[in-house]
Formats: C-alpha cells, structure tokens, sequence
C-alpha cells in the first residue's frame, strides 16, 4: 500500500483538537511515524486485560508514586508519532498541558489480541528508538507477557516471555511484583 500523504505530530494534534477524528462514526486511529492507522478493535479479553491492569496499577504502587494513563496518548516527537498505548505509568507531574514524552514514562503496556505481530513488531521498534526502558506486550490469547527491556535505536536488546506464576518487576518500581496469571485468571 502506498502512503499518499504523511502528516506531522503537530498537524496531528490540530486535527484531534479540532474533532476530525470524533463524531457518529468516531475511528480510533494513532499516528505512526507521519502516518495516520486506524487501530484495531477492543475484543473482550483485551478490554478485560486492560481493567485489570489499571485496578492492580492502582493496588501496588505507592500513592502517589506515578501517574496511571488508560489508553492516553503518547508524544513522540523526534519519530512524528502519537501512539495511544493500552496502559501508561508516568512520572507523577501534571500533564494538563502537554501530552506525555518518553522521558516522562515508566512503563509502557500494549495489550494484543488481534495486534500481537505489530506490538511486538513495528510499536516495539518505535519505542526502542523512542528510549522507553520498559516496554510489556500483554498477549491475551496466549496468557503471558512479553517483557521488552534495554531499547537501542535498532530494536530492544532484551525480551522474555512471562507467564503462570512468574513474576514481573517494573524496572521503576523493582520492590513490586504481579504475577503474570493474574491478568488472564477470572476474577
């Protein structure tokens, strides 16, 4: 497919602000490197995965320690992206006037149901040369977490897959620790 026209994260932000995006037929799109994607749907599991994300965000880490964005868009300024990532931890700052960049990130989580090759693909290359240190890819289908670590421009040196009972360790929060099942065990 060809692109016919590329836009900036500037001319982005315009049009979300001015509602080009929103209406009877509203599309959830993110702009990827001066492109605009349409995303995909939220299936059950997935939409399930990202409450129970947010409920045990907010159960273990101290008060007041990050910030928790549901589905927030993500300023990547040097790559002209605007990714809109499942889960956001974020430096505890007010951000009433400017989206969140990669420097204000302490975790980033996409959760994959119908999206796993693009998450662990093109999204995962886009936040290692983005600099996010610590970047989880939630596959609803297969119940574990693939956990992206040490991003360089080429790509994230580490990735391991997490599941059962493992545990996972926010690199900014290393005291904390989930347990992989509890995204996928019925509450």
């Amino acid at each position: 497919m060809s692109v016919v026209t590329r836009f900036t994260l500037e001319q982005y932000e315009l049009m979300a602000e001015a509602g080009v995006f929103d209406g009877k037929h509203r599309r959830r799109v993110e702009l990827l490197r001066g492109e605009i994607c349409e995303m995909a749907p939220i299936g059950v599991r997935h939409g399930a995965v990202v409450d129970r994300l947010n409920r045990l965000s907010m159960e273990i880490l101290p008060r007041g320690s990050a910030v928790i964005r549901i589905r927030g868009m993500l300023t990547l300024p040097a790559l002209e992206s605007a990714p809109e990532p499942d889960v956001l931890w974020l430096a505890p700052r007010d951000y009433f006037q400017d989206h969140p960049k990669p420097e204000d990130v302490l975790l980033l989580v996409e959760v994959a149901e119908s999206s796993l090759a693009q998450d662990t693909g093109e999204k995962a290359q886009l936040y290692a040369e983005a600099g996010i240190a610590d970047y989880w890819v939630v596959d609803a289908l297969h119940d574990c977490v693939e956990v992206f670590r040490d991003p360089q421009p080429s790509g994230y040196r580490s990735r391991q897959t997490r599941r059962g009972e493992d545990a996972l360790r926010p690199l900014a929060f290393p005291e904390v620790a989930l347990k992989a099942s509890l995204l996928f065990r019925p509450s």
